[in-house]
């Protein structure tokens, strides 16, 4: 039976995976990589490339269709579903063939197959048994779905909405969080009407309320309807249709159902209950330094309670692989990593919500300031509204930015830089922003808080 043996193994090809790989092998250790698909993993094939792919072509219907307000005469003609597809599937393809190629020159080995954990140092893949000195969980997630509703037919996930050949006449669409709400605004663009469901009391809810109520004004005023407040109770299909009913009885008629109501950890039949590693409901317990249970087994990624986003994974691949090497690397906490929402307009945010902070230290220890981007002369030249909130201890360090508008997800590096190496807004107040641009709201922002504000009273 063929053996290989590696400094370390990685079970999974994706975003956490095949960072871990790049960073150890940067790092002079030998690599393997088992992936069963294709490596990039659901971020690269099924989620974050291919989904903002569609929402830039749908950026460029809106566009099309608002340009006479911007004194360009085009007409809007409608969707080429199979152009946009093929666009998308090029970006995917482009970046696919880098990734491989980027693999290749670090010299990591990657192995093809499925992979089951048979000790802490080995992996079986068909014939062969896969030896590392140190072994890292990168398995990734699934679109999951709610007790007792059943994906098929017209009830779909993302991965199935990707694929679509048509745009939907009428949707409907379980869950307002990150995918619920990019989907939407997705369909909403190509000219399809809209409903989203959400339990919880707002879309985005891990977001600021006050940004959550924009997003929803703004769905409003693009003809998105919501349910927010209301559990699902039930679907029904018929050659034509689903109708979705709600606990309070209301019902949402459409072409069909996408499930968005999160993603579970693809950990089963991975042979790590018997292996003994603690786990809870399918993700994989680590303590701080994502070490799991078992010596030399680490976790990284989706498979690990948290924040599920694919900047997360390379920044735990990262940070596995330099604890490997014995570099002692710095914890980043979930709350102090950025998210992004890029629906239209896009939510972007990281540290602590304003709710939060007060929980944490008081309301008479936190401060905020929120400016409104109607100040913001690039934000009114590219014709969005929205705001940038600031959060900060009263005498103390930046703890979280909040931001909606068009385009707000490229202010979120600034933000993220001002968290997490909690800089004090009068150390930030003498750093010019250039102008014009959306970022200077956040230089308004800092100034305010600063106690010496210039385009803001």
């Amino acid at each position: 039976m063929p053996e290989q043996n590696f400094d370390v193994v990685v079970l999974g090809g994706g975003s956490g995976g095949y960072a871990t790989a790049l960073r150890a092998a940067e790092l002079g250790m030998t690599v393997g990589m088992i992936e069963k698909d294709k490596v990039g993993g659901t971020c690269l094939h099924r989620g974050c490339i291919p989904t903002k792919a569609l929402l830039h072509a749908a950026e460029v219907a809106d566009s099309a269709k608002d340009s006479a307000h911007f004194g360009v005469k085009a007409t809007y003609e409608g969707v080429d579903i199979a152009g946009v597809t093929s666009y998308r599937e090029n970006i995917v393809a482009k970046k696919y063939k880098g990734l491989q190629s980027l693999l290749k020159a670090r010299g990591v080995t990657t192995i093809e197959g499925a992979g089951r954990v048979t000790s802490p140092t080995t992996v079986q893949v068909g014939d062969s048994t896969i030896t590392g000195k140190n072994l890292v969980l990168a398995t990734g997630s699934y679109s999951r779905s709610l007790p007792g509703l059943d994906l098929g037919g017209r009830v779909i996930t993302s991965e199935q909405a990707l694929g679509l050949d048509f745009v939907p006449q009428k949707v409907a669409v379980l869950g307002g969080g990150v995918i619920g709400v990019e989907f939407a605004s997705v369909w909403r663009s190509f000219g399809a009407e809209v409903t989203i469901i959400e339990a919880l009391p707002h879309l985005v809810p891990n977001e600021e309320e006050v940004i959550s109520k924009s997003l929803e004004r703004a769905f409003r005023k693009r003809g998105i309807d919501y349910s927010l407040g209301v559990r699902f109770q039930s679907v029904t299909q018929s050659d034509s249709g689903v109708v979705v009913t709600l606990e309070n009885g209301k019902t949402v008629e459409a072409e069909l159902l996408l499930v968005a109501v999160g993603r579970g950890p693809s950990t089963a039949n991975l042979g790590l209950e018997e292996l003994g590693v603690t786990m809870d409901r399918g993700f994989v317990l680590t303590n701080e330094r994502l070490a799991t249970s078992i010596p030399g087994v680490y976790a990284v990624g989706d498979i690990v309670p948290g924040l599920q986003l694919a900047h997360r994974s390379f920044q735990h691949g990262i940070f596995v692989a330099e604890e490997i090497a014995g570099l002692e690397p710095i914890v980043i906490e979930d709350v102090n990593i950025p998210k992004v929402t890029y629906s239209e307009p896009e939510v972007a945010s990281v540290g602590l919500s304003e709710a939060r902070a007060v929980e944490k230290y008081g309301a008479d220890k936190v401060a905020t300031y929120d400016y409104s981007l109607a100040g913001n002369a690039r934000s009114e030249i590219i014709g969005t509204s929205g705001s940038v909130k600031v959060v900060r201890v009263k005498d103390g360090p930046i703890i979280g930015l909040s931001a909606i508008g068009s385009r707000v997800g490229e202010l979120i590096g600034e933000a993220q830089l001002a968290v997490n190496w909690e800089a004090y807004p009068e150390d930030l107040a003498p750093l010019i922003h250039a102008h014009p641009t959306q970022y200077e709201a956040l230089g308004e922002a800092f100034l305010a808080l600063a106690g010496k504000p210039l385009h803001a009273l």
